[in-house]
Order: C-alpha cells, then sequence, then structure tokens
C-alpha cells in the first residue's frame, strides 16, 4: 500500500532540498518513492506546481518512436513522427498516476506567501532513518493518508 504525505516547509529551496533529499533515501534503499511534488506561491500569489513525473515528455518520446515505426510502414516516416509524437504527449498530459492533481492544487492555494508544500507517495520506508533525515527542515504535517495513531507519531517524531 502507498503512503501520501504532505509536509508543510518554510521555502521553495526547502522543499526542493527535501525532494533531493528523497532521491538519495531511495537510492539507498530506505524509501520507496512512487511518486513527489512541490506547490508553493509565487511573488504575485499564483499556485506553482513541480512534478518529478514528467508524462507529457515520457508519452511524445515513446509516441514518436510508435509513429514512425508505422509512418515506415506507410511510407511516410515524418507525418508518423509527427502524429506519434502529438497523441502520445496529450496521452501522457491526459494520464493521471501517482498523487492526484487537484489535491496539489488545493493544498497549494492554502499556503502562506514564500511557503511550500512537499508531496511524497511512498510504498515503503524504513521510517525513523527518513524521519531523521527530514528533521533539519523543520517539516510540519499537513496532511497524511496514514491513520490517525500513526500520523501522530510521525508528528511527534519530527517535532522531537
Amino acid at each position: 500500500m502507498t503512503h501520501l504525505v504532505v509536509l508543510g516547509l518554510d521555502s521553495r529551496e526547502d522543499a526542493e532540498r527535501v525532494i533531493q533529499l528523497t532521491e538519495e533515501l531511495a537510492k539507498q534503499e530506505l524509501l520507496q518513492r512512487e511518486d513527489a511534488a512541490i506547490a508553493y506561491k509565487d511573488a504575485k500569489g499564483k499556485v506553482r506546481i513541480q512534478q518529478t513525473m514528467n508524462l507529457t515528455g515520457a508519452g511524445a518520446t515513446s509516441g514518436a518512436l510508435w509513429g514512425t515505426l508505422i509512418g515506415l510502414i506507410f511510407l511516410n516516416p515524418l507525418a508518423g513522427f509527427a502524429v506519434g509524437a502529438a497523441s502520445g504527449a496529450l496521452a501522457g498530459k491526459l494520464t493521471d498516476v501517482g498523487i492526484n492533481d487537484q489535491l496539489i492544487k488545493d493544498v497549494g492555494r492554502q499556503l502562506q506567501e514564500d511557503h511550500a508544500a512537499v508531496f511524497l507517495l511512498a510504498r515503503s520506508a524504513t521510517v525513523d532513518r527518513v524521519v531523521d533525515a527530514l528533521k533539519p527542515f523543520g517539516p510540519t504535517v499537513i496532511q497524511t493518508n496514514l491513520t490517525k495513531e500513526r500520523e501522530d507519531e510521525l508528528v511527534q517524531a519530527l517535532q522531537s
């Protein structure tokens, strides 16, 4: 089962460092991260989102490859490439896997200016090691899909 944890941080820079930290923790096999994202408000108060999973680019690449191959069969590889890339990009953009985009936007709207939220979707984690790595950033737990008891334990561990 995957677990979603949304952490509030004091700055976009801290949020980006936390995302980098989770990548390092994943390399050390202390965290199996499925997806991650950052939401923050820019100077104009507009919610900005950075996601780690870019489905549009992957879809365009895959579509271009398949479109070229199909185009070769019908003796028009350039048209196949263009149509494949466009349809692949559209399919990638419309595919919503991982963290719900609406949740990211909703939490982002609630942020104060110059603050950020990190969304982590993880399958498993060595909790004590991950918590110890996150503590220096002083995160606040905004939301989780953990049980109430586990969420309280996480809040306590991050505050101590």
